[in-house]
């Protein structure tokens, strides 16, 4: 199975359960952990709908003022949630979000490091036999819509709504590109972290997808790095997109590692290049000859979008 897991069956549906708004209803499992509690706590001074969480053995207290229920099950059919916020520990992660899929939770967000790979084979293997939840991460800071919806551990300070849609393998680059599109006053629309697992449930090709869907998304913005084939299958479909879009959206991108040392892993478990993996300058060039505009650091992404967009 590719690592990117593209599946031309019902999973590719449901890359419109990534739109988040004021009114997306979360749940947290392992609710009642000290990591979900903080981030819980944060999330809700932000604004964003958290309706409850799960913490097994626990069910029919309150936490936060919010009610905890045993399973995803019951959670779903209380609560409704559109999104599940998975604050577990690495080891029973796949479990956590194996939990979500068979309760049809729309969208499942992972943020765990470490998962072990046979743990995440099985995920995808129940991925790709359905077509009600989309899975984010994981090993990624998670997903925002900005001012109405973060799930997940980014600093949202700096996030203002607005009008780029950016995807991004590396968490702390998106941070670099949102405050790039900040500063010039063009701010997000949806930041999606990729994540730099091995076995992603949403590729860079997948937040594509719903940036040139989205009428909020006026500009893209795309960041990969050494490791996988993302970045080329990313590449494909902007070329694709440009051919049969009459005025599509402009699309900035960088690639991260030109500099990166052979075999050796650069922060996270999928940023390692092999002799088998297409170095980062290739990448690069893949995604410009596509049409998409590369730049060297993401520092200068907001002043080349304002000028992409003429505003």
């Amino acid at each position: 199975m590719s690592s990117t897991a593209q599946y031309s069956n019902g999973y590719d549906s449901t890359i419109s359960n990534l739109r988040l708004n004021e009114n997306t209803a979360v749940i947290y499992q392992g609710f009642t952990g000290k990591a979900a509690t903080a981030n819980a706590k944060d999330t809700i001074a932000y604004g964003t709908r958290i309706v409850g969480g799960i913490s097994p053995g626990k069910g029919g207290s309150t936490h936060l003022d919010l009610p905890v229920f045993n399973t995803v099950d019951e959670a779903m059919k209380a609560v409704r949630p559109h999104v599940s916020a998975v604050f577990v520990p690495a080891k029973f992660a796949a479990k956590a979000i194996m939990e979500s899929i068979e309760a049809e939770v729309p969208l499942v967000v992972s943020v765990a490091e470490h998962i072990p790979v046979h743990d995440m084979l099985r995920v995808h293997e129940m991925l790709r036999t359905q077509s009600k939840t989309r899975l984010v991460g994981p090993n990624c800071p998670g997903i925002i819509a900005p001012e109405r919806c973060r799930v997940g551990i980014m600093p949202y300070k700096q996030y203002r709504r607005g009008c780029i849609g950016i995807v991004s393998k590396s968490g702390t680059l998106s941070y670099e590109a949102v405050g790039a599109t900040t500063a010039v006053g063009l701010g997000q629309s949806t930041v999606l972290g990729m994540g730099g697992d091995l076995l992603p449930g949403t590729t860079l090709a997948d937040g594509l997808r719903l940036f040139f869907e989205d009428d909020e998304t006026k500009g893209i913005i795309v960041i990969g790095e050494i490791g996988g084939e993302a970045e080329l299958r990313a590449a494909d479909l902007i070329r694709e997109y440009r051919q049969s879009t009459p005025r599509p959206k402009p699309i900035v991108a960088m690639v991260a590692g030109k500099t990166a040392p052979l075999g050796r892993t650069m922060g996270h478990a999928g940023a390692v290049l092999t002799s088998r993996d297409v170095p980062a300058d290739i990448k690069a060039k893949a995604l410009e000859d596509a049409g998409a505009v590369v730049v060297p650091h993401p520092g200068v992404m907001g002043v080349t979008m304002k000028k992409l967009l003429d505003v």
